[in-house]
């Protein structure tokens, strides 16, 4: 199954954007259903459950609150696994994807990664990426996704799972929309895109 789509914001810079969609916290308050993100060494051996253990009550603070080098520093890095739990509701069935996502490149404005996603009777392999744009308005957020489905939710077809998906991708980017409208509100006197610059 193949989606894409572009997801327009604005009065924000490409800076401004590429920075939260790099940080994991953010991604991971934003992104319906994940419960945790997380950065592992090792792919193949993740211990779902002790990652999920260990996560802490508070989420370290994101944009607008965060200091720019602490994002900076846990940001997407090229070559890395990160380890995700993301339950999903697609009709009758809400499995809790155990997931490993390797960030493929990243070289601004460019990102792009692969995965997979088990549960207990359904799994998935996905490629993903996004390019930013910056138009007059703001910043296009082109997107596009490849993804394989097995087990009981593939047995429900490409109807039920489309909109499943395209409501999930929706509901992200409006919520990475909301915390950039906060952003600007906080950054009425500009500076923070040639700050962010200095960080790429």
């Amino acid at each position: 199954m193949e989606f894409d789509g572009t997801f327009t914001i604005e009065d924000v810079s490409t800076e401004e954007v590429w920075l939260a969609l790099s940080d994991p916290v953010l991604i991971k308050q934003c992104l319906p259903g994940c419960q945790f993100m997380t950065r592992v060494e090792d792919p193949d051996a993740v211990d779902f459950e002790a990652l999920r253990e260990s996560e802490p009550d508070d989420d370290p603070a994101t944009l607008p609150e965060a200091d720019l080098e602490d994002i900076s520093d846990r940001a997407f890095e090229e070559g890395a696994h990160y380890a995700a739990l993301l339950q999903l509701s697609v009709g009758s069935v809400k499995p809790s994807f155990r997931t490993v996502v390797t960030i493929d490149e990243r070289d601004f404005p460019v990102m792009n990664a692969s995965g997979e996603g088990s549960a207990s009777d359904s799994s998935f392999e996905m490629a993903s990426g996004m390019t930013l744009v910056e138009t007059d308005e703001g910043v296009d957020i082109e997107w596009h996704a490849e993804a394989d489905v097995f087990g009981t939710i593939a047995q429900m077809g490409q109807r039920v799972i489309s909109p499943v998906a395209n409501r999930v991708v929706n509901r992200f980017f409006s919520n990475v929309e909301d915390r950039l409208t906060e952003v600007a509100d906080d950054n009425d006197g500009g500076g923070l895109r040639d700050r962010i610059q200095d960080l790429l």
